[in-house]
């Protein structure tokens, strides 16, 4: 049997919806959409970019919890609320994934809370 195991940080949106922050299934690491909050202080920042600079802090941390890293990371999905936060946010995001470069879909859609202006979900294969 394949081990499963779960990461949680805490954020109230995990408890109020039932879900893990991220989940391991034998080699695959599913992180579940995370926005830009600081989960320590729930505060998010007003810039596209800082949130999402904050969203891959939390997903690193994540797969760190469940013994992997950003260098697992295979798939990448972004939900930007504008087309135009593309050029803002791509910047971290190479900071955080390039030389990785995960095969990665970017989607322009609303999000639950009008603060929230990305939400990034990621999928990790080790070994």
């Amino acid at each position: 049997m394949s081990e499963h195991r779960k990461h949680q940080t805490g954020s109230p949106f995990e408890k109020a919806a039932a879900y893990s922050r991220a989940v391991r299934k034998g080699q695959f690491v599913y992180v579940s959409g995370t926005t830009g909050y600081d989960y320590a202080a729930m505060e998010m920042p007003a810039d596209v970019a800082d949130q999402a600079r904050n969203c891959l802090t939390t997903i690193a941390a994540s797969l760190a919890a469940l013994d992997a890293s950003m260098n697992d990371i295979v798939r990448a999905r972004y939900y930007v609320t504008k087309p135009e936060y593309f050029d803002a946010v791509a910047p971290a995001l190479a900071e955080f994934l390039g030389g990785i470069d995960p095969a990665a879909t970017m989607v322009v859609c609303d999000l639950i809370r009008p603060e929230m202006l990305i939400e990034i979900e990621v999928t990790a294969q080790l070994g």
